[in-house]
């Protein structure tokens, strides 16, 4: 890939992080190498098996339970590796590289706004860098080439219906 761009999915909508995987299978399907780094998560997802069918790298860098009130220290030093994990792959020429996620973990004070832009700095020219999670920093939006915000207008969260595997996992 000659020009590689920064794109954002943020909102409160359903459909991000999806997105950042139609995205993923997109490149993958074209030769791309491409990984995606999820913050805040440390459990297998349905997407995973996929991801794994279709050659897409994916590393979890987060833990089983969700946050509430102040983010642990080891919530925070696995944000921290994911981080990490991302400058590096850089250095192993990935095409496509998603930090899925990562909006929240800065909201929520696991990242702070300048960990995450040490990564969009540090961006080669040919990678295509993608965040996603609601409550996406200014920064962020300021400096993407592609903001698209996703709105909820009806879920039907708000009738009872707890996420289904297969679907929302």
């Amino acid at each position: 890939m000659k020009k590689g761009y920064i794109q954002v999915y943020t909102g409160n909508g359903k459909g991000k992080s999806t997105a950042a995987f139609g995205l993923a299978m997109r490149a993958a399907g074209t030769g791309f190498k491409v990984i995606i780094i999820q913050f805040l998560k440390g459990q297998e997802y349905s997407e995973h098996a996929s991801f794994k069918k279709l050659g897409i790298d994916y590393e979890l860098y987060g833990t089983k339970e969700f946050i509430i009130g102040e983010p642990s220290e080891e919530i925070k030093e696995l944000a921290r590796k994911g981080i990490k994990r991302a400058l590096k792959a850089f250095e192993e020429g990935y095409d496509v590289v998603i930090l899925d996620e990562v909006n929240v973990s800065v909201h929520m004070k696991v990242l702070s706004v300048g960990e995450v832009m040490e990564v969009i700095k540090a961006k080669p020219e040919g990678v295509e860098l993608v965040l996603t999670g609601r409550y996406a920093p200014e920064e962020f939006i300021e400096i993407a080439d592609l903001v698209t915000e996703m709105k909820e207008i009806k879920h039907y969260y708000q009738k009872g219906v707890q996420a289904r595997r297969g679907i929302e996992m």
